[in-house]
């Protein structure tokens, strides 16, 4: 379909001021925080497909009027809202539709006796929160894009916060949702604590990415809020081996801190500035809930970790982490690393507790092989789960006199690393940011015979495949 013909027909639908089509609107909605994108846009070297216009609904009826004209004139679409993403997963096709629902913003409804809320997709996370905590309820919903992040992306790219080994990721918070199918028909899931009436249809859409269709409406539920009755504690401890076999002993124990954070010695030193002793790592604690449980849990900590070589650090180190946890939202782009031709990311995957520790030895043992010109790589678990953990890999990488157009080749033989040593363990390539489009060419072996069902919802649901191209599906010739 011709640009001139598409735009138009967008308009007769919404209206001209829905249909935004100034080249640096456009650009700025194609942005995304992978780190090798921002070096290009500080090099001056941002090259990415151009989308025709982006559409911005202010309501489902909208999203469906949308979807039902692109998808009849198979125009491609990517659908956004708050836009932090760091994979890729918003960056258009050449000509296609961004659509972006951020201006759907509104709490519609907060239900104290069920304790949940309902909100419109393009509704700002920590907006939601602080009307929540004014009210002495929370989402428990705390990942680090917070100050960026809108409720229909969370659920789009299968969210999780920096409070889940308590509260959970976004799919234990989600109740129910609405959706707008590719072809435009409006879908409803309801809001029950538990049903047993066939697969549950919410997964369609949690971590689809947009691939399944625009998610205009969630509900999600609240708890308690009560941040004065938390227990809080900091140590250092001399291996990282000890300090996940301490998480596994939390957990196994039955015990859910709110926040349960091992950074290693690398991470220490860049991103703590050595508030632990030399070599060692670091360890933070968050209890929460009723005071007696917080307590509880605290006191087992304290003591559990006795058994091991530690530094009892105090709360200090905690509180400042409080503080300053979200600051990376505030430069986004990072200019202190450009400036010094240097590329800094992470990369998070997940494993059992039996192969995690194995597969953070091997990245950082095989990168500096590989990569003559890396700086640093370290990393973190800071999600934890009976059954395993994640881990949370950074690392930083010298461009020199090589030039901006390295950035991404060095990026991608980074993340191959990092893939490949975490798939030959049996772990999962991508823990809590999603798959985006720099991570597709690992589904196949990430999903293995599984993977097949992936095409056969995309086949069901958006035959015409307009629907966000490129995230999850290799494509097929």
């Amino acid at each position: 379909m011709e640009k001139s013909a598409l735009i138009a027909g967008l308009e007769a639908l919404l209206g001209k001021d829905r249909v935004l089509t100034d080249e640096q609107v456009i650009l700025d909605c194609s942005k995304d925080y992978i780190g090798f994108r921002v070096y290009e846009r500080f090099d001056g070297r941002f090259d990415v497909p151009r989308a025709a216009c982006v559409v911005k609904p202010k309501n489902t009826n909208e999203v469906s009027a949308a979807l039902r004209f692109l998808n009849e004139y198979k125009v491609d679409t990517v659908p956004r809202t708050g836009g932090s993403s760091v994979t890729l997963g918003l960056e258009p096709q050449e000509g296609g539709v961004i659509l972006d629902g951020s201006d759907m913003n509104e709490i519609i409804g907060l239900n104290e006796y069920d304790m949940m809320v309902t909100v419109r997709c393009g509704t700002p996370l920590a907006y939601l929160e602080n009307y929540l905590n004014e009210r002495g309820y929370t989402t428990g919903h705390q990942p680090q894009s917070l100050p960026m992040a809108q409720v229909g992306g969370l659920v789009a790219t299968r969210s999780i916060g920096q409070f889940s080994t308590l509260y959970g990721g976004i799919e234990d918070l989600l109740m129910g949702l609405e959706a707008v199918l590719p072809c435009g028909e409006v879908v409803r899931i309801k809001n029950n604590p538990r049903r047993s009436v066939g697969p549950d249809l919410r997964h369609l859409f949690i971590g689809s990415e947009g691939m399944l269709g625009f998610i205009t409406e969630a509900t999600l539920k609240i708890f308690k809020y009560k941040p004065e009755d938390r227990w809080m504690n900091a140590y250092a401890i001399r291996h990282m081996k000890d300090g996940l076999a301490l998480f596994r002993e939390i957990m196994v124990e039955g015990y859910r801190p709110a926040v349960m954070r091992l950074h290693d010695e690398v991470e220490v030193e860049t991103l703590f500035e050595g508030v632990a002793p030399d070599e060692y790592n670091l360890l933070l604690f968050v209890a929460e809930g009723p005071k007696p449980v917080a307590d509880a849990t605290g006191a087992f900590i304290d003591e559990a970790i006795r058994k091991y070589d530690y530094v009892d650090l105090g709360k200090k180190p905690v509180e400042s982490w409080l503080v300053t946890r979200n600051d990376t939202c505030d430069d986004m782009d990072r200019p202190k690393y450009y400036k010094m031709r240097a590329v800094a990311d992470t990369c998070e995957i997940s494993a059992p507790w039996s192969v995690i520790g194995e597969i953070h030895s091997a990245v950082r043992e095989r990168m500096p092989e590989e990569l003559d010109n890396l700086v640093t790589v370290g990393g973190h678990s800071s999600h934890s789960y009976v059954q395993g953990t994640n881990i949370y890999f950074t690392f930083g990488y010298f461009l020199g006199m090589k030039g901006g157009e390295y950035a991404r080749p060095d990026y991608m033989h980074v993340v191959k690393i990092i893939m490949e040593e975490t798939l030959k363990r049996g772990g999962s390539i991508a823990h809590h940011h999603g798959s985006g489009k720099y991570r597709t060419q690992w589904m196949p072996e990430e999903h293995g015979s599984s993977y097949t069902l992936l095409y056969k919802l995309k086949e069901a649901l958006d035959p015409n495949g307009i629907m966000n191209k490129g995230v999850l599906l290799v494509e097929r010739e």
